[in-house]
């Protein structure tokens, strides 16, 4: 952190230099004004962190001081120096934006004790700043890759929808990036400086999934030893995401709903409702229709979460997306090694139908990246679940015009490798992970000339 700038606005001399020279010695850099009109011309060029006055100065007391100095920089902290009969004076002055006072006649440690608990916030700030800079540069809508009009159209309606408070129902198979959307809308929201609690329904069990949203109270149940604040409190002036809505059990839905209806919550245990105002996104891979129809998923909760609906279509139906995103991630991957591409490789990646959408994407091609060591990334090197159309298994044949036999072996040449480098080069476990005999392997790695 950089040295903070003081500046001692103090018309009494001798109090004045003591301070500057205290001050200066505790590695602070000082200036002082025995005017505060010349201390305010100073401010209004020359940024100050700290201002350290006196109530009592000639001209214009402290309080109008610590007001224009407010209205030049509304960040920077006042500490107001004043007579043991003027305490109600500096308390007015907190009340106008003071960050605290001090009683003449003071030790310097007291003054250091305020100015450290000062650096300490400033420091809090500063990395609040950043964390902030991180998630809107994380979370900026191009986060969400892609080129087609789709997604194009899909950003704009983010835009939209971030700026509201209304409950959102992201939809889309698994890998489609649901996630990914509901950061997007909350780090893009006026919320975004208050929490996003996630969580992931599917994997609570009914016998938690309550407690967990909704808090208890102590002695709810057994083994309830102490009060548990829930998701939704937590969650309180931000926004929860309820990931794979359609595991929360019908009996919670009811409890759910009310929640929706009147942004109110009773923890287990307790009959006293809680106010909170929290935002509402939640998301499914399932079909929530089909749900209704079998008793499974309450019609009433489907419409209260459906306000604002976004549908993810999967990576299959949006092709021109593919190769942006393997190019994006591979950078990501990358540290700043180049890779050079094969151009069949890319027609392999579109032709393929990608169950796992953009997740599965994603892990190929960090796979590539990891195991590419020569960055060169070819047909023959790409995983064998590609090849599972007609199309693809004619690219990796006219691969560079090679024969299906050497094409074939250099397949086979790519996963012994791959074998040995996940099993730190154990021959007997690489052998067992290929279902081959170890003499078998012995012999093909002989005639590959793997090292």
């Amino acid at each position: 952190m950089k040295k903070l700038n003081i500046c001692i606005v103090e018309d009494e001399e001798i109090l004045r230099v003591s301070l500057k020279d205290d001050l200066l010695d505790a590695g602070y850099s000082v200036k002082d004004f025995e005017n505060p009109f010349k201390a305010l011309e100073y401010f209004q060029k020359k940024s100050c962190d700290i201002i350290i006055s006196d109530i009592r100065l000639p001209e214009m007391n402290g309080i109008e001081l610590l007001s224009k100095s407010k209205s030049i920089n509304p960040n920077v902290f006042v500490v107001m120096m004043t007579a043991f009969g003027s305490v109600e004076t500096a308390v007015e002055a907190m009340k106008k934006g003071a960050y605290d006072y001090i009683t003449k006649p003071f030790d310097k440690d007291e003054l250091l004790l305020i100015i450290d608990k000062i650096k300490e916030i400033k420091s809090l700030q500063s990395k609040n700043l950043d964390y902030q800079n991180y998630f809107q540069d994380q979370f900026n809508f191009d986060a969400f890759v892609g080129n087609s009009q789709y997604v194009n159209e899909l950003k704009e309606t983010l835009k939209i929808i971030s700026q509201t408070n209304s409950t959102v129902l992201i939809t889309g198979e698994t890998g489609t990036g649901k996630e990914l959307i509901a950061n997007l809308i909350h780090y893009n929201s006026p919320r975004k400086d208050k929490p996003l609690v996630k969580v992931s329904c599917g994997i609570l069990s009914r016998e938690v999934i309550e407690s967990e949203l909704f808090g208890h109270e102590k002695g709810a149940f057994t083994g309830a030893d102490k009060l548990r604040i829930g998701r939704f409190e937590k969650a309180d002036q931000g926004t929860i995401y309820l990931d794979d809505i359609d595991d929360v059990p019908l009996e919670t839905q009811i409890k759910l709903l009310r929640v929706l209806q009147e942004q109110e919550i009773e923890r287990v245990g307790s009959s006293e409702p809680i106010k909170i105002d929290v935002r509402v996104i939640a998301s499914t891979k399932a079909d929530l229709n089909k749900l209704i129809k079998e008793g499974k998923f309450r019609e009433d909760l489907y419409y209260r979460l459906n306000v604002l609906p976004i549908n993810l279509k999967p990576l299959r139906e949006r092709k021109d997306d593919i190769i942006p995103l393997f190019n994006y991630f591979l950078n990501q991957f990358a540290y700043q090694k180049q890779f050079q591409i094969e151009e069949n490789v890319f027609e392999v990646l579109q032709n393929y139908d990608w169950p796992g959408n953009v997740r599965e994407l994603k892990n190929i091609t960090e796979r590539l990246s990891i195991l590419c060591y020569d960055c060169r990334i070819t047909t023959s090197r790409l995983p064998g679940e590609l090849f599972s159309n007609k199309k693809n298994l004619e690219a990796i044949i006219s691969d560079q015009n090679k024969s299906l036999n050497e094409i074939l072996e250099e397949v086979e040449k790519s996963l012994i490798q791959k074998a040995l480098i996940k099993t730190g080069n154990n021959k007997a476990k690489a052998a067992e992970l290929l279902g081959l005999p170890p003499s078998t392997l012995k012999s093909k790695i002989e005639k590959y000339g793997i090292n």
